[in-house]
């Protein structure tokens, strides 16, 4: 296993005893385990994908650690359900390895206490109320979804329970019972959302306020971000400033540079190039997360940033063929694409520019090594990567990576 340096943790460093839901819970892998173990683990991870690739790199620096091992999770998305077909309803984390049952998880340590308590308290309402839990076969039943958001640095918290429409759900009693409990957080919204939708996710087909608003402000970096309920955003806010910090650092000068940020989501990283370059472009699929990052924009007084909604692929070759005029040519590209990595063709795209440097920011090491080695033919090189634990006790690894142009 490769040796650490500098990790700022000791091995002898104290955990938390083994969580209770361990033994049913895929949540986390690395119960009981050291902290620098799990640098130590993942770190690996990056350099065999490395080596399993044929790539080299000049320059990889150690892994750095979550400021926080336990309780960095912002937000958690539950699921009403039993552990045993006809038991008692439970609130919390499918089983590993048994996906139609759920585990209650009301003593979770990725997540604030005030997290827990929210769930044990909705769910000792919902059992009292009597009310069903939602089969994901018959699609009947009440009980669908809890998903609980927090401001790290705003201490702000937005409830949303998520029901179909198949009974009576009492949401003046439920807002009481929420509101009436003892949080260490500012609640600042309870939502009821009401969802018909087959699929066993949350879509939302009416949204109610029961209580203040439906969002939550947060910081980072300095920028103002209103968070909505349903907006993507990072799930560890403390680790990830100082992933975007490491990123920024890397190009030689954003001054009077023209950036496009591709995979920009809710536009966080887009807001904080926006900072530094002449202009950033950014580009994300997902409409609501656009709309969002456009508002987000207007809060933080930033006019040299533009938002496209479209699929990274269509856009590029809209840019290529000439029908997608509005985007300027970029100086510098970013890059933060989901765990499936960038597609070829997309690359090709991206390639064809000629950037002198390509900022990869990648929550997937097989995926980022398989897309550097895509580009290899094209004269890009990684000259300095870095990982990142945002996620401890998971089995997750960010990295930042630098690709330069060579000859």
């Amino acid at each position: 296993m490769t040796a650490l340096r500098n990790t700022k943790r000791s091995s002898t460093e104290n955990i938390m005893d083994i969580c209770k839901h361990n033994h049913f819970c895929g949540g986390c892998l690395h119960q009981g385990k050291t902290y620098d173990y799990q640098l130590a683990w993942k770190e690996e991870i990056l350099r065999s994908c490395l080596k399993e690739n044929g790539l080299t790199c000049p320059r990889i620096d150690p892994i750095e650690g979550s400021p926080s091992m336990y309780r960095y999770r912002n937000k958690m998305e539950y699921t009403f359900g039993d552990m045993e077909k006809g038991g008692e309803m439970t609130l919390g984390m499918h089983q590993k390895k048994r996906y139609m049952s759920v585990i209650t998880v009301d003593e979770c340590q990725l997540v604030d206490e005030d997290f827990n308590k929210v769930l044990r308290a909705t769910l000792d309402f919902c059992i009292e109320k009597g009310y069903t839990k939602y089969h994901k076969k018959t699609h009947e039943g009440l009980m669908r979804h809890l998903i609980v958001r927090k401001g790290y640095h705003t201490h702000e918290l937005l409830i949303n329970i998520v029901t179909s429409t198949d009974g009576s759900f009492d949401e003046e009693h439920y807002c009481n019972t929420i509101r009436a409990l003892s949080l260490d957080n500012e609640l600042v919204g309870i939502i009821h959302t009401l969802n018909d939708h087959i699929a066993d996710k949350v879509t939302c087909e009416e949204m109610r306020i029961l209580f203040g608003r439906d969002y939550y402000m947060e910081k980072i970096m300095g920028l103002d971000f209103k968070v909505s309920a349903f907006s993507f955003f990072q799930t560890n806010v403390e680790a990830v400033e100082r992933l975007y910090s490491e990123a920024l650092s890397l190009i030689d000068d954003f001054g009077g540079k023209e950036v496009m940020d591709l995979y920009c989501g809710a536009g966080t990283i887009t807001q904080t190039l926006a900072l530094k370059a002449r202009h950033v472009t950014g580009v994300e699929i997902v409409d609501d997360a656009v709309e969002s990052a456009r508002k987000n924009a207007e809060i933080n007084n930033l006019g040299n940033c533009d938002f496209v909604a479209g699929d990274v692929l269509e856009v590029l070759r809209g840019i290529k063929d000439g029908t997608r005029k509005d985007i300027p040519a970029p100086d510098v590209i970013v890059v933060d694409p989901p765990r499936v990595g960038v597609h070829p063709k997309a690359l090709d795209l991206i390639a064809g520019y000629g950037v002198p440097q390509i900022l990869y920011i990648s929550c997937n090491p097989k995926t980022l090594c398989q897309n550097i080695k895509y580009l290899e033919p094209y004269g890009y090189k990684a000259v300095y990567m870095k990982p990142f634990d945002n996620f401890p006790m998971t089995k997750h690894v960010e990295s930042v990576v630098l690709m330069s142009k060579v000859k």
